[in-house]
Formats: C-alpha cells, structure tokens, sequence
C-alpha cells in the first residue's frame, strides 16, 4: 500500500501561515514601539518664539515686568524706557493676522507726567489702565532730583482712532512725595471690586529714604485720596515691601518684604481693624535652604494657598519656588522647589508666578539656564513632590535675555513674557510659548 504524498498546496498554506503569524507579530512589535516613543516625548516640546523686538523707539525699550491679558486676549505692558521721551511708556500687543502687531498707547515724559514704570498695568472692569512709574513727579526719591513716582490711569481716545498710533489720555491719580506717603512705587496694583487701588513702595513711610509703605487710594469728589495702610521699618529699617499686595477671601491683604541688610525677609499680612490694619509676619526666611529675599509678589489659589519665590538661598543657591498653606490658624510652609544659582546676581525670580488650571506653576528666572541668562520654568505635582522643566533657557541673543518678567497664560496653555534685554535691537522681546 502506497502513503499518499501531501500536496504541494497543504505545504503552501502551512508556509503562508507562518508568514503571516510573523507580519502580524512584527506589526505589533511596531504599533508598541511608536506608542513608547510618541508617549516618552520629553515635556520640552514647547515652541518658543519672539512676537516683539522693542526698538527702543516708540515702541518703548527694556522691559521690566510682565504682561496683563484682556478677555479678547490682548496683552498690555510697560517698557523702563524707550517712548518719545525715552523715559518709557505702555504698549498693547495685539493679533494681526497670522502675527502681532504692537500698538504704542503712552509715552511718559519726565516731570509731574511720570517716568521709568516698572510694573505691569491692572485693567479695570471698563478696560481702561492703572499703572505706577518709579520715577517722575514730586520729591527726590531717585538720584537726581528724579522724583518719587506716581499712580496713573490710562484711558482710550473717546472716537475711534483713525491710526494705531492715536496716543490713550493719562490722568495722574497721585504723585508721591517720599516722605510719610511713600515713594518709588514697584510691583502689580490690585484693585477691588469698589474700584479702590492698592499697592507698595520701596521708599518714604519711616524716613526719606525708608523703608516704604502699604497704601490705598480711594476716589473722592473727582480726585484720589491715598490712606497709608501699613509703614515699613518702624521695627527694622531696612525692611522692604515689594511686588503689590493681594488679597484672600476675607479682605485680608498678603505681600513679601525684603531686608537689605541681609539675605532674609518675609511674607506679612494685613488684617482690617476697624479704620486701621494690623500687620502680622507669615514667614520669615532663613536665607538658607528655604530662600531669602522674595521680591516678585504672592499669588493665591482658591484653597488660600500662597505662593511665591524668592532670590537666593534654597539648595541650589539660585532661591526657591515656596508655598504657605493656612493649617489651624496658622501656617504651613513648604519648599516646593530649589532653584539653581548661576551668573553675576540674582539668579532667581523676580516676579509672580503663574497657574493653570491643573495647579501647575509657572516662572521666570534672571540669571539661571543654560546659559545664564534666565529662563522660563515649569513646575509639576506629582506623588507629593514637583517635577522641575525648563521650558526655554534664553540665550542672550535673538531669543532675549534677562526675563525679569510675569507670565500670562491664555485659554490655549500658551504662555506669554518678556525679556529685558537682548533681541533683534538689545531692547527687550515679547516672547510666546506654546505647548
């Protein structure tokens, strides 16, 4: 009996299985490969750009502090100089297009009309500006016979204007004196929901030359009328306010100060008494692992957290990233971050941090990166700690260096700032990052 041979075709299709068991393992194989690679995208993805080159004409030069969004999603900001009277001036910026265009609004001219902002302008409810200059106006605050600052308010043209250079109105709300009142006024206005400004100064309050004060001004009868909430250095005379003040749910203000004969200072509240404000100290800082000289401003969650940074110290010798978080009447302080210390000076934050809606921070550093030159930073929580990421290290050159500078986010996560220096003209940039 003969066996009967296996066909050509049965051997065939044995083969072909096996072909196609191996494509469809290889085709698996890959999917999971692009799936590890694609997810494991480093969080540096971002795209930085320069939307602004300052020029140091019009357009204003050296910017030193950040920008204010509208709800349409234009940003306003201050130059230190530049303007027509190179004594700086406030800008919008603006889409136009697929790009940006920069609308000069106010150039300061020295004397009682102010000089030098370095803070960025707080937009009321009517979209009308409020600002301060360091300089200008009464007093002798800044060498020279400068002058001591002041608080304006911008205003737009009452029709429409028939060029993008039709200059806004200023109407001068208070010139400082140096003496009782205050003088140099540094950091954001806050305002509250009856209209009322609040704000610090670096200089007057205790003495000519100190220590600064806490201060309100309220519209009365047509004019401003400026109540001192809180005198620094009455204690200490080297202590400081700086930043601006904001406030909690309960009225109560929060700011930094720093103490120039060292490399501590703090974070203080102001509590309303009656007619008068008590002032109580938050935190004082070491100047050691936990930061020193917090010079930017608080911002405040919805929990009442604080938030803030500081100058020097923490373990990476270039300040901290810190939170204050209110536990049984009192406080809980917690180093969030150490941030690394690098160039000349202060390497750390400058101004107030930004959160997005997942409670991540955002921040700028001055002399930090890659570089040197600063950067711009992430923060993340996760499994109790923060996740650090540089999202651009400025280069000095194009790109800009020196971001002494708030952030804004927009709807989109896309972030917005400014550089001081550096740029197309060493003048300063605007720069945008999108995730």
């Amino acid at each position: 009996m003969h066996r009967k041979a296996k066909s050509h075709n049965s051997i065939f299709g044995i083969a072909w299985n096996s072909v196609l068991a191996l494509m469809v393992v290889l085709l698996v194989l890959i999917v999971v490969v692009l799936f590890i690679v694609f997810t494991a995208q480093p969080a540096q993805a971002q795209t930085f750009q320069v939307i602004h080159n300052f020029t140091g004409g019009m357009d204003g030069a050296n910017p030193q502090s950040g920008l204010t969004m509208d709800a349409a999603g234009n940003l306003y900001g201050t130059t230190y100089r530049g303007g027509t009277g190179h004594l700086g001036g406030v800008f919008k910026i603006k889409h136009s297009g697929p790009g940006w265009i920069v609308v000069p609004l106010y150039s300061f001219a020295g004397g009682n009309d102010g000089a030098n902002p370095w803070g960025r302008v707080a937009i009321a409810r009517d979209g009308t500006l409020y600002g301060t200059t360091y300089g200008g106006g009464e007093g002798n605050c800044v060498a020279g016979g400068y002058g001591c600052g002041m608080v304006f308010h911008l205003t737009p043209p009452a029709t429409v204007p028939r060029t993008a250079l039709s200059p806004w109105s200023e109407t001068v709300l208070y010139r400082f004196t140096g003496g009782n009142d205050g003088g140099t006024p540094q950091g954001d206005l806050t305002l509250d929901t009856s209209g009322n400004i609040y704000g610090t100064t670096e200089k007057g309050g205790f003495n000519d030359s100190c220590c600064g004060v806490i201060y309100e001004l309220k519209p009365f009868g047509g004019s401003w009328t400026e109540s001192v909430l809180y005198v620094a250095g009455q204690n200490d005379s080297y202590i400081l306010p700086n930043g601006g003040v904001i406030f909690d749910h309960s009225g109560n203000l929060y700011g930094v100060f720093t103490d120039s004969s060292n490399y501590s200072g703090g974070v203080y509240q102001l509590l309303p008494s009656g007619s008068s404000w008590t002032e109580q100290i938050v935190y004082g800082f070491t100047g050691g692992s936990d930061g020193g000289k917090p010079f930017g401003g608080l911002i405040i969650d919805s929990s009442g957290n604080l938030y803030g940074t500081t100058l020097v110290g923490g373990n990476g010798g270039g300040g901290t990233v810190f939170e204050l978080t209110p536990t049984n009447g009192g406080w809980s302080f917690n180093t969030l971050y150490g941030l690394q210390g690098s160039g000349c000076c202060y390497p750390g934050s400058w101004d107030k941090l930004a959160m997005d809606a997942a409670g991540n921070l955002y921040g700028t550093t001055q002399n930090d990166g890659a570089y040197g030159v600063g950067s711009v930073f992430k923060l993340t929580s996760s499994n109790g700690g923060w996740i650090y990421t540089s999202l651009h290290d400025f280069t000095g050159g194009s790109d800009g260096k020196y971001p002494i500078s708030n952030l804004v986010l927009d709807a989109n996560g896309n972030l917005y700032g400014t550089a001081g220096f550096g740029g197309t003209y060493n003048s300063g940039v605007v720069f945008e990052i999108t995730p």
